[in-house]
């Protein structure tokens, strides 16, 4: 895998403001938060992608990501809250190590903004769909 600045974070050459570490997470602000509190939630397996990263560290994340969100709630005041986790350029994610963000949003003009272009979803293209998807998970 790449290197990359979470790399450095986790070998220590770069400094963070940690907000949580185990033997398979790490947890930090954001240097360029969309709001206060804007946390990244990192794996310490180097995993450019969610779907290269392997089910023990997903679990982990898994685990912490709530505990998290809880934190970032009391500490903010922020009730409504984005977790965010993007997948190659495409899907906007610049940095090829996987992460989520936990961006406060405290009112309309902080925090995730997003346009979200719904398209329909027809009865015989969905069961083909799911389908295929459930012949890929075996």
């Amino acid at each position: 895998m790449a290197e990359t600045i979470f790399s450095k974070i986790l070998r220590g050459e770069l400094p963070c403001h940690k907000v949580y570490e185990d033997d398979l997470v790490l947890a930090f602000l954001d240097i360029a938060p969309l709001s206060a509190g804007h946390t990244l939630v990192i794996p310490k397996e180097p995993a450019p992608t969610l779907d290269a990263l392997s089910d023990e560290s997903a679990a982990a994340i898994g685990r912490v990501l709530p505990r998290l969100a809880r934190a970032v709630k009391e500490v903010t005041g922020c009730q409504q809250y984005n977790v965010l986790q993007n997948n190659g350029p495409l899907a906007h994610q610049a940095v090829f190590h996987v992460h989520f963000h936990i961006i406060p949003k405290p009112n309309a003009d902080e925090g995730l903004r997003i346009g979200w272009p719904a398209g329909k979803l027809d009865h015989e293209t969905g069961a083909a769909l799911a389908e295929r998807l459930r012949a890929a998970l075996d």
